[in-house]
């Protein structure tokens, strides 16, 4: 029986990707998470799943970020991105970062169904509107996936809630570990990106995000 994930921190939608997902896949077994968080714990439950189904904006999502680090730490785990934009350039970064094919949450379920049975068998799938032409990364934007792809999961989680803004007592208390533990997860964070300090720590994860001229304004805390 296949293992699918289906990581969407909306109910209505994660029901509507699950009755997609039964209909490509009869004998499935799906799992769901909805938070980026709750899905890298599921990927470790369930290492050889056949497939992700991955919102771009979920708790713990930013832009492109958690798409770079699955595909980084789980190569061989055919993802699909889902998501409410409907822009050309957003979906063929997706593609650009490794996804397998992009949902638009417009798409009917029919060709949903068909995306996934796509993927499946090996392909790429975009829906028509947006097909046409490919796209590289910018360097910048390649380089920092390449880093995120080398973080651990709880770096990772870190370095999303750095992106966000949060202090390092306040990263301490929502992970249940100690400051010195995430002062530790910074330095390990800062020489895999290549940075020295939280701010350019989150100018880093910056070249990740969907609009990449929106800038957290964040506090200065090396304490």
């Amino acid at each position: 029986m296949p293992d699918v994930l289906i990581a969407d921190d909306h109910p209505l939608f994660r029901d509507a990707l699950q009755r997609a997902v039964v209909a490509a896949i009869p004998d499935s077994s799906v799992h769901s998470a909805d938070s980026v968080y709750s899905l890298l714990s599921l990927i470790e439950q369930f290492p050889d799943a056949e497939l992700l189904l991955l919102d771009l904006h979920m708790p713990g999502a930013r832009g492109y970020s958690a798409l770079a680090h699955i595909r980084g730490q789980f190569p061989g785990l055919p993802t699909i991105v889902v998501s409410g934009h409907e822009d050309v350039q957003v979906a063929r970064r997706a593609l650009a970062h490794g996804a397998s094919a992009y949902i638009p949450k417009s798409t009917p379920g029919e060709d949903i169904i068909t995306a996934i049975r796509k993927v499946l068998d090996g392909d790429v799938w975009l829906p028509h509107q947006l097909v046409g032409g490919g796209m590289e990364l910018k360097p910048d934007e390649a380089a920092v996936a390449t880093r995120v792809a080398t973080l651990t999961p709880q770096q990772f989680r870190v370095l999303t809630m750095i992106a966000e803004g949060l202090l390092n007592k306040q990263i301490a208390y929502d992970l249940g570990v100690s400051e010195a533990t995430v002062k530790a997860h910074m330095t390990a964070i800062m020489r895999k990106l290549g940075v020295n300090n939280r701010t350019q720590v989150a100018l880093a994860a910056s070249h990740l995000a969907i609009d990449q001229e929106a800038m957290p304004s964040l506090p200065d805390d090396d304490e």
